[in-house]
């Protein structure tokens, strides 16, 4: 199952996207250093996304700057070019970097990262299993909710995947060690037990749900994203067959942006609407067969 490419990365709490943990002085936390990220913003709202060395350049249509004249200084800074346009820089939260990061596939959006940590409860200290690593922007929010004290298990059954998302975690998330990232198929599947929580990314979820009901402690979350309405179903008959899971409920997200600026407040002219479909159950005691034939007949 796990072909020799687990990685484990050694731990220390990064500086760029940390939030509010220290590993700095709270003076030092907000000052841009060498090797952090930079979120540059121009006057038109476009985004930036730049790794800070001291020896490099940053270069544009709107001009250039050398990074070291952002070095040492505060985030929420401003920086001018040698053409004059000013450049707005803060260090990039885990939205932003999630959507300008690079990526060999698309990642899960920031709207629905949000509501897998709330309805899938992913709490500090879990034990969680992910699958369909892509590109990391999921895997590095399950591993920033789990803290030091969980741990992420992430299966992908593609070794570049898994060398892009290793690439991006070690720029969001530099020194961690919560995390296992693992070349394996999870329908044929997989070594971790008593799990708390099982987040898949897959196109095809329902072939996991027997090992999930296996390896998930009792009470524990099953959570899936899955693009069309044809897989919802096919998951939804496949948890219910298995006996095992209830509470299955299945949702989406749509994000509208409104614009407000002077007399003007009104509804942006684009939206991040249908991304996906959220499906989560919890594992129970099996549900007598008597109950099922039941609800079965009962009318809708």
């Amino acid at each position: 199952m796990d072909r020799g490419l687990a990685t484990a990365l050694s731990y220390r709490w990064p500086s760029a996207l940390a939030g509010a943990l220290l590993m700095d002085s709270p003076g030092q936390r907000h000052v841009f250093q060498d090797g952090d990220y930079a979120l540059l913003v121009d006057r038109k709202g476009r985004y930036y996304l730049v790794h800070l060395q001291a020896s490099r350049t940053f270069y544009s249509h709107m001009g250039q700057f050398p990074h070291s004249e952002l070095i040492g200084r505060q985030e929420g800074t401003r920086v001018t070019t040698n053409k004059g346009q000013r450049l707005l820089a803060l260090k990039p939260t885990l939205a932003e970097f999630t959507l300008h990061m690079p990526r060999t596939a698309t990642v899960v959006y920031p709207k629905d990262l949000g509501m897998v940590l709330v309805y899938g409860d992913i709490f500090p200290g879990a034990r969680v299993l992910e699958a369909g690593t892509g590109s990391g922007a999921l895997t590095i929010t399950l591993m920033r909710a789990v803290g030091e004290r969980g741990h992420v298990a992430s299966y992908d059954v593609r070794e570049d995947m898994l060398e892009r998302a290793r690439a991006n975690i070690g720029t969001a998330l530099p020194g961690y060690a919560n995390v296992t990232l693992k070349l394996g198929d999870v329908s044929q599947g997989f070594e971790e037990e008593d799990l708390d929580r099982i987040v898949l990314d897959l196109p095809e979820p329902w072939h996991v749900v027997p090992h999930a009901a296996e390896k998930l402690a009792p009470g524990g979350v099953f959570l899936s994203f899955l693009p069309t309405v044809l897989q919802v179903h096919e998951l939804n008959e496949a948890l219910k067959a298995q006996r095992t899971f209830d509470l299955i409920e299945t949702f989406e997200v749509l994000l509208r942006p409104w614009e407000v600026g002077g007399r003007s407040v009104r509804p942006a002219h684009r939206m991040v609407a249908h991304t996906g479909f959220i499906t989560t159950a919890r594992k129970c005691e099996p549900r007598p067969l008597a109950q099922e034939q039941e609800a079965a007949e009962a009318p809708e």
